[in-house]
């Protein structure tokens, strides 16, 4: 993730981890997003426990949908 979209995405990184964590829960799963940190290399996201593969996409979609990520 370029630096650009770091930074556009860290402005509504809370609003995110709501959004992250019902689309978690509608999915069954008991991993809760704690909290999106920005790094060099992008953004890391800080969960409660390991995650699944399923939770994974489920994260790794959501921020590449995500209205401030330019994917160019």
């Amino acid at each position: 993730m370029g630096n650009e979209n770091n930074t556009k995405f860290m402005k509504n990184s809370s609003i995110y981890i709501m959004n992250l964590n019902r689309n978690l829960r509608n999915a069954k799963s008991e991993v809760l997003v704690d909290f999106i940190c920005s790094d060099p290399l992008g953004i890391m996201v800080v969960t409660n426990k390991v995650l699944l593969p399923s939770d994974l996409l489920i994260i790794e979609n959501y921020v590449k949908n995500s209205e401030n990520i330019d994917s160019s």
